[in-house]
C-alpha cells in the first residue's frame, strides 16, 4: 500500500523536529559550562567519601615526610662539603 505525499511529508516533518530536538540536547550535554559543572560534581563526591579522605591524606603525608627527609639529605651534604672543605683547607 502505497502512502500518501501529505503522510510522507508529515513523517519528514516529524523527523526533523526530533532531529532538532535531539541535536539541541547534545549541545547542552556537550557545553563546556554543562562539563565543568559535571566534572566538578564528581569531584566534590569524590572529595566527601571517607575512604578517599582517607587515601588523599596518606598521600600528602607521605609527600611531607618526601620533602622532609630531602631537605634533611641537603642539609647533611652541606655540611659534608663544608667539612671536607675545612679539611682541605688545614691541609695546604
Amino acid at each position: 500500500m502505497a502512502r500518501s505525499t501529505d503522510a510522507i511529508q508529515r513523517d519528514i516533518e516529524r523527523t526533523r523536529d526530533q532531529l532538532s530536538d535531539t541535536l539541541e540536547q547534545l549541545s547542552t550535554r556537550v557545553a563546556p559550562s554543562a562539563l565543568a559543572d559535571e566534572a566538578k560534581g564528581k569531584v566534590q563526591s569524590a572529595l566527601s567519601d571517607p575512604k578517599v579522605q582517607l587515601i588523599l591524606g596518606g598521600v600528602a603525608a607521605g609527600v611531607v615526610l618526601l620533602v622532609a627527609l630531602s631537605v634533611n639529605g641537603k642539609r647533611k651534604e652541606k655540611k659534608q662539603i663544608k667539612e671536607i672543605q675545612r679539611l682541605l683547607a688545614n691541609a695546604r
